[in-house]
């Protein structure tokens, strides 16, 4: 089986695309920054074309070339600060190409990354879990363009049949993410290495989800033929900024984490009580403890800068 990634060479693809291999699997990865990666190890199994997914004729370029049978769209911007011309081509003209295209080429399953943010804040459902079912109260722009991704996607399905999936992670959190949301990432990697951090609120929540098991979450995804359902939450570990930093102070008691106020942050957050029972039945998901994956994130950035690693106390 071929596998086309867009964005393929990205914070996630970068998981995704070895993991496929061990499956066996002939990836090709399309993405307009083609040297943040390298899969030399991976030998013929996996090859990296530059392509810009918001260019139509680069989508079905990589299409008939790799006549791929399967297709993920990782490539978007991450946040909302983006111009509105330029978040649009890419989110959604972007989107649409890779379904579109994926159609003439006769590719019958898609997967692609929607997001925790179609839900909106946590204060529309008030103290209980968020499920795929729920009305999406997402408002700014990253979360509008996922809502249309989902939109889009349904309209495919219906007039012509496509089988494509959306998975909405929560906070997805590794050693080298920097952009999107990230203060649950810094919290963790800058004390790491030794330095100083603050934020807002202690009590902000957050839905942290390592990003070793979003690609595990891909990978079963899109090798399965039929999956039962058009949308799934990947969920996380519900935890606020305050209690991570405690965690964080559990393998490096010297971390200088400060808060500017201790409440005001929680009725601000996302939604972090999200329910993944979806996703965990169909597909048999297990994480590992949130906590162990601090430590492995601690370690990754101590290995990196040349520090001594950290063992659990």
């Amino acid at each position: 089986m071929s596998i086309l990634i867009i964005g393929g060479t990205g914070f996630i693809g970068r998981r995704l695309v070895p993991l496929l291999a061990q499956r066996g699997e002939e990836i090709i990865c399309m993405d307009i920054n083609p040297g943040t990666a390298n899969f030399a190890d991976l030998g013929k199994q996996a090859r990296v074309i530059r392509g810009d997914v918001s260019q139509f004729d680069d989508v079905m370029a990589a299409m008939v070339n790799a006549k791929p049978t399967r297709v993920i769209n990782l490539a978007y911007f991450l946040g909302s600060e983006h111009a509105p011309h330029v978040a649009t081509k890419l989110n959604i003209i972007g989107m649409d190409n890779c379904f579109e295209a994926s159609r003439l080429a006769g590719v019958s399953r898609v997967a692609y990354a929607s997001s925790l943010a179609v839900s909106g804040e946590q204060k529309f459902y008030g103290d209980r879990l968020v499920t795929e079912d729920d009305f999406r109260h997402g408002h700014v722009q990253y979360a509008m363009h996922k809502i249309f991704n989902e939109w889009q996607a349904q309209d495919y399905r219906e007039k012509h049949g496509l089988d494509i999936t959306a998975i909405r992670p929560a906070n997805v959190t590794g050693p080298d993410k920097i952009v999107g949301s990230v203060d649950h990432v810094f919290c963790i990697t800058t004390p790491a290495r030794g330095k100083p951090v603050s934020f807002p609120f202690k009590d902000a929540m957050r839905c942290p989800v390592h990003v070793d098991e979003i690609a595990e979450i891909f990978a079963r995804v899109i090798m399965t033929d039929k999956p039962k359902h058009m949308a799934y939450n990947t969920g996380g570990q519900a935890i606020s900024l305050g209690d991570l930093a405690d965690i964080v102070r559990e393998f490096l008691p010297d971390a200088q984490i400060t808060f500017e106020k201790e409440t005001g942050g929680k009725e601000l957050s996302g939604n972090y009580m999200i329910d993944n029972s979806r996703l965990v039945q169909e597909f048999g998901v297990q994480y590992r403890p949130y906590r162990e994956r601090v430590l492995q994130i601690i370690n990754d950035i101590r290995r990196e800068e040349g520090l001594p690693l950290v063992s659990d106390r």
